[in-house]
């Protein structure tokens, strides 16, 4: 997912730090050392990921845009100039203008928050924002949380012990339940130094940015991955104690089969998978990766050219038009599939399922299924004209009728006006009237359409004064009876608008 980093320009940040009788260091030199470490890292293990830079004191700055070029991140680094006063809220709403304009509301964003806990003084400071957020307006809210989900790390260029002579601490900490609680705040532990600071960044960077390795199984065959972005533990709320669940480093492929038989599933989250070297000291995704990344060091150019299965799986889903079940762990299961990018590029892509035996309907339980030659007769047919699927269900529907449906005004439309076609041709049509006038009237009342059934007395007191001379005079008494319970079941009186009750024709004796 995209990361911002916000770094702090404020005068506070330049106060300084002794080393050891050494020159004399910024808070804001610890701070630069600390991202270039992390930067340099996702250069190496996150290069996927696109990451923005932006300074800010009373006002904010996009440094950097949204970018995979680390260098042009650094250098961003290195020339940072100090400004006024500390304004946590107006970088927050900096932020959400630059992940918005850029990736809209539905895509995640993780958000890395440098400062040195100074809050700011006076209007604009995060004291001010926190207490006054019960007493703004509309056009003035406070930006957390933010219109995206949103993970916030906020990492302090000082000791708790520091921060917690002072409500610094208290007022971080009520930011980061603002923004939803997923998070985290980071202090160096001991003297502010080069060790310290590197200490931090390192405890961020196995918490959020350490990459996802994992062994991809099909029988004796076999690949080192990595996944990318890293799945998300997933916590089931059926369970009577929801436990989060992670996807196991082991991920075996259960089976293959048609596109066309899975179709557009639901699924909650969609990653990259990418051949990685192995046998080296620091694993680097594989060269045959992407087409976007730089030339790769030599040794991970020899482990491209290495027959290897993820490229062959890769390769035999594209040509053949299939998608391999995967088992993410125990009653958790996903797909592998290739995407394409353009007519000359695509990618090897994982897909993850909800939890669950049965995560599709159509599939039935992922453990029913079997090889295909395993079946008594080919499920698909000698000419592939007929699919197993959808799996139909072992009990016989209880309802006879289809359930009334008004997505669409079509719909609703549609079913108004059967019951005035009806309504003309009494009474040679009074069950099938008096039929529809109750599915309609049932429909009305389980959704709360209440003003439906008003507007169709009415239509039905409006027939009734067109009916020509020559209409049947028992039409007439069935449409003003039937418009009268509608008006009656419309007030919503429970003597009236009972769901069970249904409107019988009126007895005249015009009936027979």
């Amino acid at each position: 997912m995209p990361t911002v980093v916000l770094m702090d320009v404020s005068l506070s940040m330049t106060r300084p730090v002794s080393l050891d009788g050494s020159e004399e260091f910024q808070r804001k030199n610890l701070a630069v050392h600390g991202l270039n470490m992390l930067f340099e890292h996702m250069a190496s293990n996150y290069r996927l990921e696109f990451t923005a830079l932006m300074a800010f004191s009373s006002l904010w700055e996009l440094l950097v845009p949204f970018t995979r070029d680390y260098n042009a991140l650094q250098e961003a680094l290195s020339s940072l100039e100090d400004y006024d006063k500390t304004c946590i809220e107006a970088a927050l709403n900096g932020v959400n203008n630059v992940v918005q304009q850029e990736w809209g509301s539905g895509c995640p964003c993780q958000v890395v928050l440098v400062t040195d806990g100074s809050l700011g003084i006076g209007k604009g400071s995060l004291r001010h924002s926190l207490q006054t957020l019960k007493h703004r307006g509309e056009d003035k809210k406070f930006p957390l949380p933010f219109p995206f989900p949103t993970k916030l790390y906020i990492l302090c260029i000082a000791n708790s012990e520091e921060l917690q002579m002072t409500d610094a601490m208290d007022n971080l900490e009520h930011l980061l339940c603002l923004s939803g609680g997923d998070g985290q705040i980071f202090t160096m532990e001991g003297p502010l130094c080069m060790k310290s600071v590197q200490t931090m960044f390192g405890r961020l960077i196995d918490h959020a940015y350490s990459p996802f390795h994992a062994v991809l199984h099909c029988g004796n065959l076999s690949s080192d991955v990595q996944v990318f972005p890293r799945p998300e533990p997933m916590v089931v709320d059926e369970e009577v104690e929801p436990m989060p669940r992670a996807v196991s480093t082991d991920l075996e492929i259960v089976g293959f089969i048609e596109i066309a038989d899975i179709s557009s599933p639901p699924v909650i989250s969609r990653h990259l998978v990418l051949p990685i070297a192995v046998n080296k000291d620091v694993d680097e995704v594989g060269a045959a990766a992407t087409d976007e990344l730089e030339d790769e060091p030599s040794a991970t150019q020899m482990a491209g050219k290495s027959p290897n299965f993820c490229v062959l799986l890769h390769g035999s889903l594209k040509v053949e038009g299939m998608v391999a079940l995967v088992q993410l762990g125990p009653e958790w299961y996903g797909m592998l599939y290739s995407q394409a990018d353009s007519k000359k590029k695509s990618n090897l892509m994982m897909s993850l399922f909800e939890p669950g035996s049965e995560p599709l309907p159509w599939l039935g339980k992922i453990t029913y299924l079997g090889p295909v030659s395993e079946a008594a007769e080919n499920p698909y047919g000698e000419d592939d004209s007929k699919s197993p699927f959808p799996v139909q269900p072992p009990a016989k529907r209880s309802y006879a009728q289809n359930v009334t449906v008004w997505i669409k005004a079509s719909g609703l439309q549609a079913d108004v006006q059967k019951i005035l076609r009806n309504a003309r041709k009494l009474p040679d049509k009074t069950q099938t009237f008096y039929k529809e006038l109750n599915r309609m009237r049932k429909a009305a009342l389980a959704f709360g359409f209440l003003e439906l059934l008003k507007g169709v007395a009415d239509l039905l007191e409006r027939e009734c004064t067109l009916l020509p001379d020559s209409a049947h005079p028992d039409a007439a008494f069935q449409l003003s009876h039937a418009a009268q319970q509608l008006k009656l079941a419309s007030t919503g009186d429970s003597q009236y608008a009972d769901f069970d009750h249904n409107i019988a024709p009126m007895h005249t004796d015009f009936s027979s």
